[in-house]
């Protein structure tokens, strides 16, 4: 298992990676563009995974966000950091 600070310096490389506009959060728009890059294009998945992710409900994904969903889908996330 990766140690923590690996994780979390993954996390914070995707979020910089997918944050187009440097703003400190992820939008809809930039969750769209980022999925598509990886392969996905479906408006209906960029919903679903905005909703997993937005745990406040703000329609922005923070860096916190990104982190708990990295704890929930070890998994998912390894995939995302071996295609970036």
């Amino acid at each position: 298992m990766a140690d923590e600070a690996q994780i979390k310096a993954d996390c914070e490389r995707i979020f910089k990676r997918f944050d187009a506009n440097g703003d400190g959060k992820i939008s809809l728009a930039e969750l769209g563009n980022a999925l598509k890059e990886l392969g996905s294009s479906s408006q209906d998945e960029v919903k679903r995974r905005m909703a997993e992710m937005d745990l406040d409900g703000d329609g922005f994904i923070s860096l916190e966000e990104l982190f708990d969903f990295q704890r929930a889908n070890p998994d998912l996330m390894k995939i995302v950091v071996k295609k970036l």
